[in-house]
């Protein structure tokens, strides 16, 4: 009782382990999964910003370098912009001599001729908005720009309004807000952080993503300790199972010992029994040979030795048969019963499914009556049945996997129910069916030779025959008879 209590602990612990390191593995790959598509989301959003951002570089340097003229009604042609790029909410030029009309731009525009490149001027993140200033001759540029319509939201990756990710663009301690995000206390916490790629605007792009416990694939980790918990109690099965067949198998080999005395004793016994009759015939051959060698011969004398001898020859040949019933497996006949030959068939092809499958072979069950019950002995019927299919499989193994056929019919001729097992093997030649049921004859390599030899055996102490066939053009055919059950409507 202590033994298997603590046999229980250990496999609750074994459970316990292997769950826990599988969720945690779960968890990695969960977790590894949601970093990458976080980090690939990122990647394209500063990707798409920075194509908008170095496209407002080019803007102003088209408009540095076309430096095009008032129209008739005194209008810059760069007004038009705003119905082109929706993110510039307007254009600001100034001509040589003239200052700014708002305050900031002039200090951006030095800073824009010493840099050599637009600069940005008057940032208000918090309202979206910032300017753009390029210094040139003989005009020079502003851009105010918004920075709402800057985001490309047609091929933005994420959904915003519900998107776990918060995306911001950051400059000189202030913040816009592109996606709120939905960021929660505890979990894992990932992050990005990368510069805009373009020097007049450096924004910095800043992704947050916070994975909260909820986050993980619980389902998958149900499914994981059920499939842990059934993958135990499988092993736990086959480990009981196979601790029954060592015992069974220790029982049988006390049994086969216990058998072997017995004989041993027998035979000492059988051996005095046998000496006498076997004595006694050698005396009487020898009379009856001496009195034969006479002149004249003793015929009568010589005919009552052989006489004795004979009954002293039946004598033994009884004390023979004796041990022979003991030596030899009990007889079949019996302890035969009625079978379900369908049945007994069905059995033998579940065991055999992996050999057929491994072999690319789909047995065809042909019955001519639903049901057909036979005189048998259960397991010697299945053994039989087992032993005509691995040999018709193995044939097949010679044949490309195209021309694999394998068939069982099941048929009541004249009182018999009749197993037929065709194969489109090799076939078998003249010289081979005469030795098909030797005792270790064989064709293969690895072969004993006693398989259909014992099937034979096994057919015949329940009444049975087996014969084997070969078809033609190619294939062969094993067939097993055994007597039809009494109350099988096939009977005759």
């Amino acid at each position: 009782m202590l033994q298997a209590r603590q046999q229980q602990w250990g496999w609750l612990l074994a459970w316990c382990a292997l769950t826990a390191l599988g969720g945690a593995v779960l968890a990695r790959l969960a977790l590894t999964q949601l970093r990458e598509d976080f980090e690939t989301n990122a990647r394209i959003t500063h990707r798409l910003l920075s194509q908008r951002v170095v496209q407002h570089d080019a803007v102003m340097a088209t408009l540095a370098l076309l430096q095009a003229p008032r129209d008739a009604a005194g209008q810059l042609p760069e007004q038009r912009l705003s119905a082109v790029y929706p993110q510039i909410l307007a254009v600001q030029r100034r001509d040589s001599g003239r200052a700014w009309p708002q305050g900031g731009l002039g200090d951006a525009e030095a800073q824009s001729r010493q840099r050599q490149h637009a600069v940005l001027a008057n940032a208000d993140l918090a309202a979206g908005r910032y300017q753009l200033v390029l210094g040139a001759e003989p005009a020079s540029y502003a851009l105010e720009i918004d920075l709402r319509a800057t985001v490309p939201w047609s091929e933005w990756p994420m959904t915003p309004a519900s998107s776990p990710v918060r995306v911001t663009l950051d400059y000189a301690g202030q913040q816009f807000v592109i996606q709120p995000g939905q960021l929660q206390g505890g979990g894992w916490r990932f992050d990005f952080r990368k510069a805009l790629a373009a020097d007049s605007q450096p924004f910095e792009v800043v992704a947050v993503r916070q994975v909260g416990w909820q986050a993980l694939p619980w389902g998958q980790f149900l499914a994981w300790a059920a499939a842990v918990a059934a993958g135990l109690a499988a092993l736990r099965t086959l480990q009981r199972q196979r601790a029954a067949r060592r015992r069974a198998e220790e029982l049988l080999r006390l049994g086969q010992v216990a058998r072997l005395n017995s004989l041993g004793e027998l035979a000492a016994g059988m051996a005095h029994e046998l000496n006498q009759p076997l004595t006694a015939v050698l005396a009487n051959t020898q009379a009856a040979s001496r009195l034969l060698a006479d002149e004249p011969p003793e015929l009568d004398t010589a005919r009552s030795a052989m006489t004795q001898a004979v009954e002293q020859a039946r004598r033994a040949a009884s004390v023979v048969a004796r041990l022979r019933r003991v030596v030899e497996r009990p007889e079949l006949a019996g302890q035969v019963q009625p079978v379900l030959l369908q049945d007994a068939v069905r059995n033998a092809l579940y065991l055999l499914e992996p050999e057929c499958s491994r072999r690319s072979v789909r047995p065809v069950v042909e019955a001519s009556a639903p049901l057909l019950t036979v005189l048998a002995e259960p397991v010697a019927l299945e053994q039989i049945i087992h032993n005509l299919l691995m040999n018709a499989l193995q044939a097949l193994e010679q044949v490309s996997p195209a021309e694999r056929q394998l068939t069982l019919a099941m048929t009541a001729q004249q009182g018999q129910g009749v197993l037929s097992v065709r194969d489109s093997g090799p076939g078998l030649s003249p010289e081979l069916l005469a030795r098909m049921f030797e005792p270790f004859f064989t064709t293969r390599e690895a072969g004993l030779g006693l398989g259909l030899s014992l099937c034979e055996t096994l057919a015949q102490g329940m009444g049975g025959t087996l014969s084997a066939h070969a078809l033609p053009p190619r294939g062969a055919e094993l067939r097993l008879s055994l007597p039809l059950a009494p109350t099988n409507p096939e009977t005759p």
